[in-house]
């Protein structure tokens, strides 16, 4: 599936979806279902971002059973359990086995435009027109550093999550964790766990429990139909979407992240990085504050939960709130990196969409497409595995197969108009 398809790339197609991940596949599942002639531009191999930017120990932080691509559920034998990157890497590499796309793997789209009838792609294998386009790129293509990481001592390494692979890729001596999202708080964790000294920037991401009165919190969520939720319905609308996702890991078997019981080993804790001056790392105020908040999300969760098992009458064992096992005595407002023995640092502060290659005006102010479910107001783009594209499941192996479908239909509604 790293070759290119076919010898080489059509002058003129139906369709062109750009993107070889979880998404682009789904789309072209779908497309092959209806008879519709597409092809698949994928600059690198198909799921190149599971390949090159997961660290050796990721794992999926949502059960296996939620893994629903079209036609390819997940059929191992531990549902409940979480794949490590290998292993979805050999998931997504057998749904694509399973129906053959026409992936033109090694192609880059550098430019799409609108033109009479469709859009004209400039890719590196030469030009191509199609009538319709879906960008399945995803939304996290920039690793962000901030500004001021440039001013520190070159002396001390820094990788972005993006690059982060292990714990012996990092110089001898302590890391300084910045950001706790996700692959913050799991990096802090593949770093703290290797016996390595960890400095951890805390942010503002809400925190979940992995597991609450005998489920998997995932389960309880799924069947109070949160997963389904549109983004319409959503208390925060589309604002959703900008949120960061709640901390939780898969790792040995699936368990809570609590940077509380983390600190009690001994990791240091800090409120959010804020500068760089004369060698010390800023730090602004808001450690405590951010710690109950992340707990406070969670607690919520779980009352979400309770009260669903009331009003659906079923059993489930009762569980007692969380109770924190650390609280800071005092908020350090900086860091002096070299007398704390920092040699690393791994920046986990997010992602910024790169849209700049397509030229058609259907962008908002901050560089991301305006859509309802994928459509834009351009006739045949359309946009698929965005973040809450349509629900909590769109950017994920839970979601993303409905919406494939949904695209899929209009498209062959314009197919069917323009034949």
């Amino acid at each position: 599936m790293n070759a290119i398809a076919a010898a080489r790339l059509p002058a003129e197609i139906p369709v062109a979806i750009i993107g070889g991940g979880q998404a682009g596949l789904s789309m072209s599942w779908y497309l092959r279902q209806a008879g519709i002639d597409h092809v698949l531009l994928e600059r690198s191999a198909i799921g190149h971002a599971w390949r090159a930017q997961r660290w050796d120990s990721f794992c999926l932080v949502t059960p296996n059973w939620q893994c629903q691509l079209p036609g390819f559920p997940y059929a191992g034998n531990d549902p409940e359990g979480f794949m490590r990157r290998d292993d979805i890497v050999r998931y997504i590499e057998a749904f694509a086995a399973s129906f053959d796309p026409p992936v033109h793997a090694g192609v880059s789209v550098r430019r799409l435009s609108p033109v009479k009838g469709g859009f004209a792609l400039e890719t590196d294998a030469g030009p191509i027109t199609a009538a319709q386009v879906v960008v399945a790129t995803g939304g996290y293509h920039d690793p962000i550093r901030p500004g001021f990481s440039y001013a520190i001592d070159p002396s001390i390494g820094q990788v972005h999550s993006a690059d982060y692979l292990r714990p012996s890729q990092m110089p001898e001596g302590a890391v300084l964790v910045v950001g706790t999202g996700q692959s913050g708080c799991q990096i802090a964790e593949d770093l703290h766990i290797a016996g390595r000294k960890v400095h951890l920037c805390v942010g503002e991401a809400p925190r979940v429990a992995r597991r609450y009165r005998g489920r998997d919190v995932v389960a309880w969520l799924d069947l109070m139909s949160y997963y389904d939720m549109p983004v319409e319905n959503h208390p925060l609308k589309e604002g959703v979407r900008d949120n960061t996702n709640h901390y939780v890991t898969g790792r040995d078997g699936g368990r809570d992240i609590d940077l509380r019981l983390r600190a009690l080993e001994g990791m240091h804790l800090y409120g959010r990085a804020d500068g760089y001056e004369d060698g010390r790392l800023l730090i602004r105020e808001g450690l405590t504050r951010n710690l109950d908040s992340a707990d406070a999300v969670s607690e919520s969760i779980k009352r979400g939960v309770d009260g669903f098992i009331a009003k659906s009458g079923m059993s489930a064992p009762e569980e007692a709130p969380y109770q924190p096992v650390w609280t800071p005595s005092e908020e350090a407002r900086s860091l002096d990196l070299k007398a704390a023995g920092i040699t690393g640092i791994v920046w986990c502060i997010g992602f910024r969409a790169d849209f700049r290659w397509i030229e058609v005006p259907v962008f908002d102010g901050r560089g991301m497409p305006g859509h309802y479910r994928g459509v834009t107001g351009t006739p045949g783009l359309y946009f698929l595995g965005l973040p809450w594209l349509h629900s909590w499941g769109s950017g994920r192996f839970s979601g993303v197969s409905r919406d494939a479908g949904y695209l899929a239909e209009r498209i062959a509604d314009r197919v069917a108009v323009h034949a």
